[in-house]
């Protein structure tokens, strides 16, 4: 009889024999659900020898879901992942400029999942196009709920961005004036509340995992009440709760606590490829932090081999952090690496450290060996090209 991850006094509490819900995704997802979740079991089976196990329990969202319960994502799969507190998903389609909301941001805004974390470092092997791949290990932090994400928008020409317009312009004439009447109209939310606790979110990861440095990432220069805030309230948090811990950088002499600092958003594009092995523990808002974890992704390999999840308080949505790729649905063919790495997360938040680390063992021996799916093997000389499925098994066997 499997049972349920719990909370108890504060603190999560896992069994060796955990109910984690699944969503297979959209797309390509089934094939990459398949080839990953061979991994994630062979993994645990040679790490604790039958002591602990996973009891998957397959839960809709997306197409699946509108075909067999005619709702894109059904009541029950929000029930189901807040009930078992930790869950697992492959990619989901949203719709660009029309259509329905983004599933995967209404998970994060109904669950209150509000730190996406995205670590990124080099899988050896993988073909990159920087001349240094192996120097960039950062870990990502990006506020899930606010900023442009939070999805307050009306469409040009539209009643509503007419009174929005107009009453900008009673407020404050001189920044009115620049917006013109057929503007579409975004509101950008940053809140200290949710600022702090994405920050907290940073500042305990990086003290339980030993990391080196954490950055603030914002584009204050310009955004000084959003972004700027973001920086100062970061800054606030450390110096009333963290002083222990950290010292904000370039305040007093150097000593052994953890250093915070920060850089301009569009600087820091710069940094992940100039002067990587500089930075460590990334936190931002929530675009920047979408477009520098894809850009540091990218210099690593791609998407492909980029893990990440959306973490509250205590509940964890893992998932592959790329698209659903419809072209390829079914063929057997895409790399399931993001996922299997996403896993890999998934392990060690379990506290199952020793089969996460498998995991990334199978996969680096894997792409090693260049039995590789047909995105790496394009760009790797004298490479073997196996199917999805495939790749998955190979990466069982290899973790042993």
């Amino acid at each position: 009889m499997a049972s349920n991850i719990t909370v108890k006094n504060g603190a999560l509490v896992f069994p060796d024999d955990p109910v984690i819900p699944y969503i297979e995704g959209d797309g390509i997802g089934p094939d990459i659900w398949h080839a990953a979740q061979v991994v994630f079991d062979a993994a645990v089976a040679a790490a604790y020898h039958g002591k602990k196990r996973i009891a998957w329990k397959e839960i809709l969202a997306g197409e699946k879901a509108l075909t067999e319960a005619g709702t894109l994502l059904p009541d029950e799969t929000v029930k189901a992942i807040s009930d078992h507190v930790v869950a697992i998903k492959g990619p989901l389609t949203t719709p660009v400029g029309s259509g329905f909301r983004s599933i995967n941001v209404t998970f994060r805004q109904v669950l209150d999942l509000y730190a996406c974390i995205r670590p990124v470092r080099w899988v050896r092997g993988v073909p990159a196009p920087v001349r240094s791949p192996e120097k960039l290990d950062v870990v990502i932090f990006r506020e899930n709920t606010e900023d442009v994400y939070s999805g307050i928008e009306w469409a040009s020409r539209s009643p509503e961005a007419a009174k929005v317009i107009a009453f900008v312009r009673e407020l404050n004439p001189a920044m009115g004036a620049r917006i013109r009447d057929d503007a579409g109209i975004g509101i950008k939310p940053i809140s200290e509340s949710a600022t702090r606790r994405i920050v907290k979110k940073a500042l305990d990861y990086t003290i339980a995992h030993g990391r080196r440095s954490v950055t603030i990432v914002h584009k204050g220069n310009i955004m000084k009440f959003t972004e700027g805030a973001f920086r100062e309230w970061g800054y606030k948090l450390v110096k009333e709760q963290y002083a222990g811990n950290f010292r904000v950088e370039g305040e007093g002499a150097a000593d052994a606590r953890i250093p915070v600092n920060d850089r301009i958003a569009d600087s820091m594009f710069q940094q992940v490829i100039l002067r990587p092995d500089e930075y460590d523990v990334l936190v931002t808002p929530n675009l920047n932090g979408d477009y520098l974890s894809d850009a540091a992704a990218a210099c690593v390999g791609g998407l492909g081999m980029a893990p990440g999840a959306n973490i509250g308080d205590f509940t964890a949505l893992f998932e592959a952090t790329h698209g659903s790729a419809p072209k390829y649905a079914g063929q057997d063919k895409v790399n399931p690496g993001s996922l299997i790495l996403s896993g890999a997360m998934m392990l060690e938040y379990l506290g199952w450290r020793e089969a996460a680390e498998l995991v990334a063992r199978g996969l680096e021996r894997t792409v090693q060996n260049r039995t590789v799916t047909y995105d790496l093997a394009r760009q790797l000389e004298g490479a073997r090209t196996v199917s999805t499925s495939e790749f998955g098994a190979l990466v069982a066997t290899n973790l042993r």
